[in-house]
C-alpha cells in the first residue's frame, strides 16, 4: 500500500505536494482513472473472445479509455484539478452518449453511466465544475431523448441486451462504489486537517502567557484563550459576554470602550492600559485565597481580518492580545519614586546650604566680632565689665552654634537608625510644666498667651525623659516662634485610652495645603526660604517627627493659613524598646554645664 501511494505521489504536480488537502484531490483523480483505464485495456481480449471480431464502433470505445491515462497525465504536468474534472466530465459524456447511441439511446446500458457525471466532478470541490458537468449530463439525455423519437437509433440485438443492462449497472455500481470511498477518503482528510489545525491553535493558545480575545466593538468578549485563567484567576466561561469588562476597573472603562471601539471602526492597532480584577491569588503556601486585587494589563486590539470578499458589516470584530504588565507598572512606580527621592535629596541639599549659611554664619560672625575687639582691648579702652559681656556673648554664639550642629547629629543620627533610647518611668506633666515655665519669658516677651492644660491625674509613662522634653521644647518653641504678638498658644496634655496625648496649638500663620504635606522634612521650611522672617535650621519638626516613630508613636498636624496650626502627639504609656537597637558611630556634642539665662538666645541675635 506504501509503494502504491508512493508512486502516485511521484505522479503529482510539484504544487500539489505541499498541501495535503490538494494532494488527497489529485490522489482521487489519478488512481481511479489508470486502474480504470489498465483494467478495461485487460479485458479487452476477454471482450473478443465473447464476441468475436469487434465493430470500428467498438474499438473506438476501447480505443477512447486511453483518454483517462491521457487526463491524469495532463493534471501531473500543469496542476489544474479542476480543468482537469472538466476535461474528464467531457470525455465521460462523449464516451457515454457513443455507447447509448449504438446500443439503443436511453434504453442502453451506457444512459446510466450519465448520472456518474456530475458525481465525479463533485470530487473536485468545485461547483463551477459540478455545474458543468451536471449540464453536459443533461445536454446528452437531451440528445438521446431527440434521436430515440425521431427513431435514428439502432435496435439492439435482444440477445445481448439483457447481458449488456446487467453489465452497465454493475459497472456503474461499482464506479459510484469507488466515488463513494473517494468522498469518503476526502472527507476524512479535510476532518483530520481541521482537527490537526484546531490541535495547533489550541496548543499555541494553551501554552501562551498573552491572553488571545474576539471582542465585539461594544466590548462583549466572543472568545478567549484559556490563558486568561492563570491571568484572571477565573473560569473562561465567567469572561465572556459583559464577564470582562465587568472585572476592569471603574475608572479605566471608558479608555477600555474606546480603544476597542476605535479599533472596529478602523484599519490600525490600538493599545490601552487598564486595570483589572483578579480573584483567588495564590499565597505563599500555594493555596487560594479570598483576597481581590488589580492587575494592570496591556490590550493590543485591531479589527478582525476577513478572509472573504464580502463587505464588511457594521458588527465587525476586534481580535485583542492581552498582557499583565503589573511588574512592568511596579518598575515604573518605583522609578518615579526614586525619581522624586532624588529631586527631594536634591531640593534637601539646597535647603541645607542655604539654612546652614546663615544659621552658621550668625554665631560665626558675633564669636570672630567680639574676640576681635577682646584682642583689641586697650586700643578700644574695654572695662572689665565690657570684656566680661563680650565673653559672654561669644560663649552664648558658641552655645548657639553648638545646638544647631547637635540637631544635625540628632537627625542623621534618627535618619540612620542610631539614635538610642533610654526608656525610664517618669512624670510627664512635671515635664512639661517645666518645659513651659522655660518658655514663659520668651512668651510674654513676644506678647503671647501661653495657656497649659495638663491634668493633675496623668499617669507615669514609661519613655525617655529627654526625648520627651525635646519633643515640647521644640513644638511649644515653633508654635511661639510663629504667632504674631496678641495671639495665643495653647499646650494641653490628657490620657486617651493607653497612650499619652500631646496637643499643641496656635493663632499663628498657619501652613499652606502644600506645603504641610513636607512639612518634618529635614531642613524644609514653609514659605520661601529667602523670604523667612524667622530664624531657624528647618530641623525642630525633623527631630519631634523622628522622637515619636523611635517611641511607636503618632503624630498629626492641621492648620489653615492666618488661623493657626495645631500638632497632635500620641505615645504609647509604656514604652517597650527593642531587643537590639543599632549603634552609631555618630556622637552627640556636649556643652560645658554652665547657668543659662532665658533671654540669651535672643541677646545674641540682637547683638549679632
Amino acid at each position: 500500500m506504501n509503494i502504491t501511494r508512493d508512486c502516485l505521489d511521484a505522479l503529482l504536480h510539484p504544487s500539489a505536494r505541499q498541501d495535503v488537502l490538494t494532494r488527497a484531490h489529485h490522489r482521487a483523480f489519478i488512481a481511479p482513472r489508470l486502474l480504470g483505464s489498465l483494467a478495461a485495456l485487460g479485458a479487452f481480449p476477454l471482450y473478443i473472445t465473447m464476441r468475436g471480431a469487434p465493430t470500428a464502433a467498438e474499438v473506438a470505445a476501447f480505443a477512447w479509455l486511453i483518454t483517462p491515462i491521457l487526463l491524469s497525465w495532463f493534471l501531473s504536468r500543469t496542476g489544474r484539478c479542476e480543468a482537469a474534472y472538466a476535461l474528464s466530465s467531457l470525455a465521460s459524456a462523449g464516451l457515454m452518449l457513443t455507447v447509448a447511441v449504438s446500443t439503443g439511446g436511453l434504453e442502453s446500458f451506457a444512459a446510466i453511466w450519465l448520472v456518474m457525471i456530475p458525481l465525479e466532478a463533485a470530487l473536485s470541490g468545485s461547483r463551477r465544475v459540478v455545474a458543468f458537468a451536471s449540464g453536459l449530463a443533461l445536454a446528452c439525455a437531451a440528445l438521446l431523448i431527440v434521436l430515440g423519437q425521431f427513431a435514428s437509433l439502432p435496435v439492439p440485438d435482444p440477445t445481448l441486451r439483457s447481458l449488456c443492462m446487467a453489465f452497465g449497472v454493475i459497472s456503474g455500481a461499482l464506479y459510484a462504489a469507488g466515488l463513494a470511498f473517494s468522498a469518503v477518503s476526502l472527507a476524512r482528510t479535510g476532518v483530520s486537517l481541521l482537527h490537526v489545525g484546531e490541535d495547533r491553535y489550541r496548543l499555541l493558545a494553551r501554552n501562551m502567557s498573552d491572553v488571545i480575545s474576539r471582542h465585539h466593538r461594544n466590548g462583549s468578549v466572543q472568545f478567549i484563550s484559556p490563558a486568561a485563567e492563570a491571568m484572571l484567576g477565573s473560569p473562561t466561561s465567567r469572561l465572556l459576554g459583559h464577564g470582562l469588562f465587568e472585572r476592569v476597573h471603574v475608572a479605566d472603562r471608558p479608555a477600555y470602550l474606546t480603544a476597542l471601539s476605535n479599533a472596529a471602526c478602523g484599519d490600525d492597532e490600538h493599545s490601552v492600559e487598564f486595570r483589572v480584577r483578579r480573584d483567588g491569588s495564590r499565597g505563599i503556601e500555594g493555596g487560594l485565597s479570598n483576597s481581590i486585587d488589580f492587575i494592570w494589563v496591556e490590550m493590543r486590539c485591531r479589527p478582525l481580518r476577513r478572509t472573504s470578499n464580502a463587505t464588511t458589516s457594521p458588527e465587525a470584530g476586534v481580535v485583542a492580545v492581552m498582557r499583565d504588565v503589573t511588574d512592568r507598572k511596579a518598575q515604573e512606580q518605583a522609578l518615579d519614586l526614586a525619581r522624586t527621592a532624588a529631586e527631594q535629596a536634591d531640593a534637601s541639599k539646597s535647603r541645607f546650604l542655604a539654612t546652614m549659611s546663615h544659621e552658621l554664619r550668625m554665631p560665626l560672625n558675633a564669636i570672630i566680632g567680639f574676640s576681635e575687639m577682646i584682642v583689641q582691648e586697650d586700643a578700644l579702652m574695654l572695662n572689665a565689665a565690657r570684656r566680661k559681656e563680650y565673653a559672654q556673648l561669644i560663649n552664648d554664639s558658641g552655645q548657639h552654634l553648638l545646638a544647631v550642629v547637635n540637631g544635625i547629629l540628632d537627625m542623621s543620627k534618627m535618619e540612620s537608625g542610631g539614635f538610642a533610647i533610654s526608656p525610664e518611668p517618669f512624670m510627664p506633666r512635671a515635664t512639661l510644666l517645666n518645659c513651659c515655665n522655660l518658655l514663659a519669658l520668651k512668651a510674654r516677651e513676644n506678647g503671647i498667651d501661653l495657656v497649659i492644660r495638663a491634668n493633675e491625674d496623668l499617669p507615669c509613662m514609661t519613655g525617655d525623659p529627654r526625648a520627651f522634653k525635646q519633643i515640647v521644647l521644640n513644638l511649644v518653641s515653633n508654635a511661639i516662634k510663629f504667632t504674631e504678638r496678641g495671639g495665643a498658644v495653647t499646650v494641653s496634655a490628657a490620657l486617651e485610652g493607653p497612650r499619652i496625648v500631646l496637643r499643641v496649638g496656635d493663632t499663628g500663620v498657619g501652613i499652606a495645603a502644600d506645603d504641610l504635606k513636607r512639612v518634618g522634612d529635614p531642613f524644609f521650611q514653609a514659605g520661601k526660604t529667602y523670604r523667612r522672617r524667622h530664624e531657624g535650621t528647618g530641623l525642630g519638626l525633623s527631630i519631634v517627627k523622628g522622637l515619636v516613630e523611635l517611641h511607636a508613636g503618632e503624630m498629626t498636624m492641621h492648620s489653615k493659613v492666618n488661623e493657626g496650626t495645631t500638632v497632635t502627639v500620641a505615645l504609647p504609656l509604656a514604652f517597650t524598646p527593642p531587643m537590639h537597637q543599632p549603634s552609631s558611630n555618630i556622637a552627640t556634642l556636649k556643652p560645658a554645664v554652665r547657668s543659662v539665662s532665658p533671654d540669651q538666645i535672643h541677646q545674641v541675635k540682637k547683638s549679632a
